[in-house]
């Protein structure tokens, strides 16, 4: 069965930062893309970051400011964000989303859609 489990996120104070995992398993992970999304209170799921199999080609949400940073590690199969300059807007679930098997170069999706398999979501808190 896939899963995939995020940790690391928790309450931090504007300004700091925090690095977020996602480890997974039951998938081969190289054959998927992998991105980060998150939901705060009443909004929509929106798109944070997306990786590429390999890690070479990554996408941002352009509000994001250069701020954010994801990154995988393959032979543990497991994606992370790094998180900087933290202000209180960016207070949400986060969650870990798989869309694969990826056999051939495509773009990486920004959609919920596109995305098979979904993480539990770890809870990022910003306070002033």
């Amino acid at each position: 069965q896939v899963q995939l489990v995020e940790s690391g996120g928790g309450l931090v104070q504007a300004g700091g930062s925090l690095r977020l995992s996602c480890a997974s398993s039951g998938l081969t992970f190289t054959n998927y893309h992998m991105a980060w999304f998150r939901q705060a209170p009443g909004k929509e799921r929106e798109f944070v970051a997306g990786i590429g199999r390999i890690g070479v080609n990554t996408r941002y949400d352009d509000l994001l400011k250069g701020r954010f940073t994801i990154s995988r590690h393959n032979p543990r199969n497991t994606v992370y964000l790094q998180m900087n300059t933290l202000n209180p807007e960016d207070t949400a679930v986060y969650f870990c989303a798989a869309d694969g098997p990826v056999y051939m170069f495509r773009d990486i999706s920004t959609g919920v859609r596109e995305y098979d398999y979904w993480g539990q979501g770890t809870q990022v808190t910003v306070s002033a």
